[in-house]
C-alpha cells in the first residue's frame, strides 16, 4: 500500500446521496436500501479531531476491516455488502479518491453497547483494578501486574453515548438495558471473536490485547457492524516490546499521543498542526500493521 499524494479529509461533494452522520473518521450516506460508509484519512486525539490527516490511514482501516469481516463471516455474520467504488457508478464523482476507502453496508438496527473485549489487564481496565481490585464489576482477586495476560479474557462492556465517552457497565447493568439472553449472546460472540483474531495475531508476533466490537440487528439476527479489528479499535503490541509494569507502544496512533504529550498543549484548545515527521511515522505505523496482519505468516514476521 503506497503512500497516497495528500490525505482524505473528506468525502463530501463526491458522493450524490445524502450524507447522513459524520463521525470522527467515518462519513456515512443513505443509499436508500444500504449504506455507504467512507473511511477519511482523519485522525483524532483527546477528542478532538487534528489536522492535517494521516495519508492512507483511511484505507488501512477500511481494507482492514473488510479482510477480518472476510476471514469471521464463517461463523459471525456481518454488514459487508462490498467495498467496491466501481460498482457505485454515478453515485461518485471521483472514484479514484475513494477507492480503498468505502463499505457498502447492511442497514442493522444498531445495538448501543460497546463489546470490549480484554486479554490483558491494561489501559483503562488496569487503571480499574488498580484502583478497586474489579474490572467492570469483576473480582480478579490480588497481585495482578500491569500488562499481564488475563486467565480468560474478560468481557467489559460500555454504554455508548454519542454525546461524550461510553460509560463503562457491568454484566448486570448490560442485562438490564437489553435482557438477559441478548446480553449472553453479545458476550459469548465477542470473546469468540476475541479468541480468534488473538490467535491469528499470534501467528505475526503481534499480541492483540484488547479490542471492542458492534453489533446490529436485521431480520431477527445479531450481526457484525462499524469497524472491525483495526488499530483504532483495538490494542496491538509488537510481541518484541512486550512487558510487565511499562507503557508498551501500541501499533497504531502511539506517535500524535507522545508529540502532543509532549509539545505542551494543553487538551482544552484547538492544537497546531501535526508536524509532516510525526504524519510521515504514523502513516507508516498503520500500513505497517495492515502488512503483518494481512500477509502470509512466514513474511509478516520479517
Amino acid at each position: 500500500m503506497s503512500i497516497a499524494a495528500s490525505p482524505l479529509y473528506t468525502s463530501e461533494g463526491l458522493v450524490r446521496a445524502p450524507l447522513v452522520h459524520k463521525g470522527k473518521v467515518r462519513e456515512l450516506y443513505d443509499l436508500g436500501d444500504h449504506y455507504l460508509i467512507v473511511v477519511t484519512d482523519r485522525i483524532s486525539a483527546f477528542d478532538y479531531v487534528l489536522r492535517p490527516g494521516v495519508p492512507d490511514k483511511g484505507r488501512v482501516l477500511n481494507e482492514l476491516s473488510a479482510f477480518w469481516f472476510d476471514q469471521t463471516t464463517v461463523f459471525q455474520n456481518n454488514h459487508v455488502v462490498h467495498t467496491d467504488v466501481d460498482r457505485l457508478g454515478d453515485l461518485v464523482t471521483e472514484p479514484d479518491k475513494l477507492r480503498g476507502r468505502i463499505m457498502v453496508a447492511k442497514k442493522a438496527e444498531r445495538i448501543d453497547i460497546e463489546c470490549v473485549v480484554r486479554g490483558y489487564l491494561t489501559g483503562g481496565g488496569w487503571r480499574q483494578y488498580r484502583d478497586s481490585g474489579q474490572v467492570n464489576g469483576h473480582e480478579l482477586g490480588s497481585g495482578k501486574r500491569k500488562n499481564g495476560r488475563l486467565e480468560h479474557p474478560l468481557f467489559t462492556p460500555a454504554a455508548k453515548n454519542d454525546i461524550g465517552h461510553d460509560e463503562d457497565i457491568t454484566i448486570d447493568r448490560l442485562t438490564e438495558l437489553v435482557g438477559t439472553e441478548l446480553a449472553a449472546e453479545l458476550e459469548e460472540k465477542s470473546v469468540r471473536l476475541y479468541q480468534y483474531a488473538h490467535d491469528y495475531c499470534a501467528g505475526r508476533g503481534i499480541i492483540l490485547a484488547d479490542t471492542k466490537f458492534e453489533f446490529g440487528i436485521l431480520d431477527g439476527e445479531i450481526i457484525l457492524i462499524d469497524e472491525l479489528l483495526t488499530p483504532d479499535s483495538s490494542r496491538f503490541w509488537d510481541e518484541r516490546s512486550y512487558a510487565l509494569d511499562i507503557e508498551i507502544d501500541s501499533m497504531d496512533k502511539e506517535p500524535v499521543r507522545t508529540y502532543l504529550a509532549d509539545s505542551g498543549w494543553d487538551k482544552n484548545s484547538e492544537p497546531d498542526p501535526l508536524p509532516q515527521e510525526v504524519v510521515e511515522g504514523t502513516s507508516q505505523r498503520y500500513k505497517e500493521i495492515f502488512r503483518r496482519l494481512t500477509a502470509p505468516a512466514s513474511e509478516a514476521l520479517v
